[in-house]
């Protein structure tokens, strides 16, 4: 299988860098799948899980809320507003982060606003009731 550079970026560090086979994006107009010879595009990204496959049969989860990817004909670069590695969420940061998420929900009165931190809550959560399987 033809692999691609992927970088994915938070503002704490860099939580990946390489080449990959695949990486599947939580996009905000619906979960999408890059692979090696992608049109080149731009879009944003909502709170969901990010699956980075870098050998087959091997997928990395990773928690991100909001931020954009930018595909290339270099490859993939993502800039999420907020990153963690599946392996690094506890019940704790799940928790705080749906704290944070609504009261993102109550301190705006844009209906816009509103929407977005809704459906951040309600995928936060999923990821938590997922976290306990």
């Amino acid at each position: 299988m033809a692999t691609f550079t992927f970088e994915l970026v938070s503002p704490e560090r860099v939580l990946f860098s390489g080449a990959v086979d695949a990486v599947v994006l939580p996009a905000t107009e619906g979960d999408m799948t890059v692979l090696a010879g992608h049109a080149p595009m731009m879009t944003s990204l909502k709170t969901g899980f990010l699956v980075v496959t870098d050998t087959p049969g091997n997928g990395k989860r990773i928690l991100i809320r909001g931020g954009f990817a930018d595909v290339s004909q270099t490859g993939l670069t993502v800039l999420a507003e907020r990153a963690l590695p599946a392996e690094e969420l506890t019940q704790e940061i799940l928790d705080q982060e749906i704290l944070q998420a609504e009261m993102q929900y109550d301190a705006t009165n844009d209906l816009t606003m509103k929407h977005t931190a809704e459906a951040a809550v309600a995928q936060l959560r999923e990821a938590k009731a997922a976290l306990n399987y």
